[in-house]
């Protein structure tokens, strides 16, 4: 069963699927901290290029399934134009500001 967006745990997780779904490219680099970093099933990645190819250019989409880690870790079932629908994982590191340090996705 999908988890409302609204209802998301963790503010800095909710606005990052609120940014992505919306296509809300200002939005999602505001949630980001300076040097934010992130990997994709295990490799890193460069940020600007990996955001630009798989969620704004071919419009991702995120329904959140689960949620565990006060809200820090998702499963979820991801879409973009590119590679259709799959199971996908999430983590999230937060700084105190409330800003996201890193993510790392992978399929689940």
């Amino acid at each position: 069963m999908t988890i409302q967006t609204a209802r998301l745990s963790d503010p800095a997780v909710r606005a990052f699927v609120t940014a992505v779904n919306a296509h809300d490219r200002e939005g999602f680099m505001q949630l980001l901290a300076p040097g934010a970093t992130m990997a994709d099933d295990g490799s890193d990645r460069d940020l600007a290029e990996w955001i630009e190819q798989e969620i704004f250019s071919t419009h991702g989409h995120m329904e959140v399934d689960n949620e565990s880690r006060g809200g820090r870790a998702l499963l979820a079932r991801y879409r973009n134009d590119t590679w259709g629908e799959m199971r996908t994982r999430w983590t999230f590191d937060v700084a105190d500001d409330g800003r996201i340090t890193r993510f790392e996705t992978g399929q689940a």
